[in-house]
């Protein structure tokens, strides 16, 4: 932003646990020039204290409190105060001040602000507009930015809404933040004070609507209490512009009103619906709409009846209509495949299923498509969809909690992988053709059209679960505003507003997170092979071979040869024919393929030559190397800012990138364990299965302690742990240290699975130098294991240990509950060797 101003020193704030987000207006120092350019009152126009416009008012007065220090009074109707803010609609300016000049025509939502003259002027299009101006004010003063400006500014689509996957009960589906702050217990909660917390940071990044609820929709929220519930959440989000939107079960009709047929064209079940939509709007008369997930991972849907997508959803979308709703129907519909049959593709659905239906959907549907061609995955071509649907409206669908990515336990800023999808250009009739274009409406005349984000906040007051993470949630509501901003100017913007001014602070969370999705891609699976999870369980560690001999169909079709799945049109699914002529012909020729989605449209032998030069399989174990390589880095770069961010917020993260550091080795050596085994190619480094400094378990002394098969074989190093021999004794491993004298790092892998807290604890010569508890499900935030695998492994250090060659190591394990003590290996790290 423009003369931006940075303070080497602010002094420091009280701790802080998150709960503000980038909404903090942490105090900077202000006085001459920059006390004189504040606002010494503050002029609202509308005096409701329910509106948008109010609430800007109470806004505005607590930031210039909470920045500079300064107490300012709210003046109602008072055009004429000298140096004050104006907050309001164009329209009650010029009937309360007068003419609004040079205010340009504004969109819906859009705002003008004008900081030149002798007041500053916050005007919307209308009260909406008017809050987004004002935290546009906030912004800058924040970030220490006086300039004058004098500028308007209005969304690029009228659809920015976030999803959050809430199930009654109060636990959230793939949420990584603690339980809902909507639901609990099969009702809504009572008390909403989160709910309107997050209503203002929703606000503040120009969020329109929320669907409160999981897609996999509990039709029980259609009861009347529970409606009125939503009346109340409706009621809090109201003053700050963001409309509520709910989730549908499709079946509900049969499964929750008593009827014998939820048949979309059943005459009885369109008046079911009828009368239920018209209790939505009695309570909520600015309901935003409904979103729909049907014939999709057994969700029931209209194929049960032979009936179309279409028929489905124009059911509802004749249904809002009259209340100016919409209908938000997802295109993530798919059916369980074969993969013994070469041409079956997951990818090739949204096509299969939509193509031929467009112009067959009312203009208050929406097309909701993920981003990619499967589900949110480190790496995807865009889906192809966008290009074939001329008439009807799209919204693209993207993944603030990061699901396969890490499940904010890793530092992942996905917003680059974003803007890799928004700005391709799919060259539609060979015209210029961007993905942002397509979604915005602007491409094909669509007055409808934008993004939704699955968010899934929790209770946590971290909200996601980290602090890093909430960059990806403001990086959202930026890019569905304008989705051509650019990703590291947004990111610069979401520190100066989190953890403030400094210099180094800035540069340091700039460096980590633009590094982290690359960083991520290549230890997690590059090539685009996919990120090679689990699919099957929580999505989150390493396991490839989860990948294949499923219907699933995200598939790797690897064998001992090859690897890849072939989408060409000559050879393969067909599905590189779903995009316009000019990426059709660029992914079906393997020389013109780019190297980061070779194996997405490619089956090829190991050996195979990439544009560098490499073989596919070189490149997977160096690109494994240099991710993990890259992830220890985050650790020692976050400590270089111990003293310029406060204890609790650094203490935390100190803690996560510590994780990450340790479980991106684990994905490191899983990967590649796991192709080197299959393949039978050595790496050229020799490093794949060499590990010289590493001290296996099961090959020190045992006592209380016995040997396991881990599963996978590759999340455990040489396939084998050691787990207490009774869930109620503890267990010995020691051995003689044969390395040279000198002083170590000493890391331990061990595993921490849910259903017990284990205790350990290592001694050198029967002196202790550490101990822990296995609490990791209390204390990151992704999906607990309750197996030694992938997910659960996870490795603590110890660093400058002095050791003596012939010292005695040993490690006594405490097994509690489910949980045996596991111990995979101990490693003795020497200065600069990462294992």
């Amino acid at each position: 932003m423009r003369a931006l101003l940075f303070f080497a020193s602010l002094g420091f704030v009280a701790a802080e646990n998150g709960l503000n987000g980038w909404l903090r207006y942490a105090s900077l120092p202000c006085s001459g020039q920059c006390r004189s350019n504040l606002p010494s009152s503050i002029v609202i126009l509308n005096t409701t204290e329910t509106s948008p416009v109010y609430v800007a008012g109470t806004e505005l007065q607590n930031g210039l409190k909470g920045v500079y220090g300064k107490r300012v009074q709210v003046k109602h109707n008072k055009c004429k105060a000298s140096s004050s803010v104006v907050v309001g609609t164009v329209d009650q300016y010029r009937e309360i001040c007068g003419a609004a000049k040079g205010v340009p025509e504004l969109e819906e939502d859009g705002f003008w602000l004008d900081t030149k003259g002798k007041n500053v002027q916050i005007l919307g299009q209308n009260e909406r507009g008017a809050l987004y101006g004002t935290f546009e004010y906030l912004s800058m003063l924040a970030q220490g930015n006086h300039s004058k400006v004098a500028y308007a500014t209005n969304p690029s689509a009228p659809i920015r809404w976030v999803n959050q996957w809430d199930d009654m009960d109060g636990r959230i589906e793939r949420g990584y933040g603690g339980p809902s702050i909507f639901f609990k217990d099969g009702q809504v909660v009572d008390d909403l004070t989160r709910v309107a917390e997050y209503a203002r940071l929703l606000a503040s990044i120009r969020i329109n609507a929320v669907v409160i609820n999981n897609v996999n929709a509990n039709a029980t929220l259609l009861s009347p209490t529970n409606l009125d519930g939503v009346a109340r959440i409706a009621d809090v989000f109201r003053p700050y512009g963001v409309q509520v939107g709910l989730s549908l079960n499709f079946a509900s009709p049969q499964t929750y009103g008593g009827l014998s047929t939820f048949d979309p064209l059943d005459a009885s079940v369109v008046e079911w619906w009828s009368k239920i939509t018209a209790q939505v709007y009695d309570r909520v008369p600015d309901m935003a709409g409904y979103l729909v997930k049907a014939d999709s991972e057994g969700q029931p849907g209209p194929q049960t009846y032979n009936r179309t997508l279409a028929d489905a959803a124009n059911l509802f979308a004749k249904e809002v209509q009259p209340y100016g709703g919409i209908v938000m129907y997802r295109a993530f519909v798919y059916n369980k495949l074969n993969e013994s049959i070469w041409t079956d593709d997951r990818a090739n659905a949204a096509v299969d299923f939509f193509k031929d239906l467009d112009g067959e959907f009312d203009d208050n549907v929406v097309i909701q498509i993920k981003y990619g061609p499967i589900d949110f995955q480190v790496r995807e071509p865009p889906s192809p969809l966008f290009a074939n649907l001329f008439n009807t409206s799209m919204a693209i669908e993207l993944q603030v909690t990061q699901e396969y990515l890490g499940q904010q336990s890793h530092l992942v800023y996905v917003a680059p992988i974003w803007k890799t999808i928004l700005d391709t250009d799919l060259r539609v009739d060979h015209q210029p053709s961007l993905v942002r274009d397509i979604v915005a409406g602007k491409r094909f005349n669509r007055k409808l059209g934008g993004s939704a984000a699955v968010v899934n906040v929790g209770t946590n007051t971290t909200w996601l679960g980290s602090h890093l993470s909430m960059s990806n949630l403001y990086a959202y509501g930026r890019l569905a505003w304008n989705p051509a901003d650019d990703a590291q100017d947004i990111l610069q913007d979401w520190i100066k507003l989190t953890f403030g001014l400094d210099r180094k602070v800035l540069d340091t969370i700039t460096r980590m997170s633009m590094e982290s999705w690359p960083a991520y891609e290549q230890y997690s699976g590059n090539l685009g092979i996919q990120t090679l999870t689990d699919i099957i369980y929580t999505h989150y560690g390493p396991s490839p071979a989860s990948q294949d001999n499923n219907g699933w169909g995200q598939w790797t079709r690897a064998d001992r040869d090859s690897i890849g799945m072939d989408r060409t049109v000559a050879n393969g699914t067909g599905f590189s024919g779903q995009y316009p002529d000019e990426l059709a012909a660029m992914y079906e020729n393997i020389a013109t393929t780019p190297d980061n989605l070779l194996l997405w449209f490619h089956h090829v032998g190991y050996t195979h030559r990439l544009h560098s030069g490499k073989t596919v399989i070189q490149h997977f174990y160096d690109e494994h190397y240099s991710g993990a390589e890259t992830a220890q880095t985050f650790l020692t770069q976050w400590e270089s800012l111990e003293g310029k961010i406060d204890t609790e917020r650094y203490n935390h993260m100190r803690h996560f990138l510590d994780y990450q550091s340790g479980h991106s080795i684990l994905w490191r050596d899983a990967i590649n364990t796991f192709y080197h085994n299959l393949s039978g190619i050595p790496d050229q480094a020799k490093r794949v299965g060499h590990h010289p400094w590493r001290i296996e378990a099961e090959d020190m002394k045992l006592e209380g302690y016995k040997t396991y098969t881990v599963s996978p074989f590759e999340t455990a190093s040489g396939s084998v742990a050691i787990v207490t021999t009774s869930n109620s004794t503890a267990g010995t491993a020691s051995t003689k240290i044969n390395f040279p004298t000198g002083t170590y790092d000493l890391a331990v892998n061990y595993y921490d699975i849910y259903g017990g807290q284990s205790e350990w604890k290592v001694y050198l010569n029967n002196r202790e130098i550490g101990q822990w508890i296995g609490n990791s499900e209390d204390t990151f935030s992704h999906t607990p294991s309750i197996y030694l695998d992938g997910h659960s492994a996870i490795r603590i250090k110890f660093r400058g240990v002095k050791v003596h060659k012939g010292d005695t190591l040993k490690i006594v394990g405490m097994p509690n509950g489910n949980e045996p003590a596991p111990l995979d290996y101990v490693a003795l790290l020497p200065a600069g060797i990462v294992d």
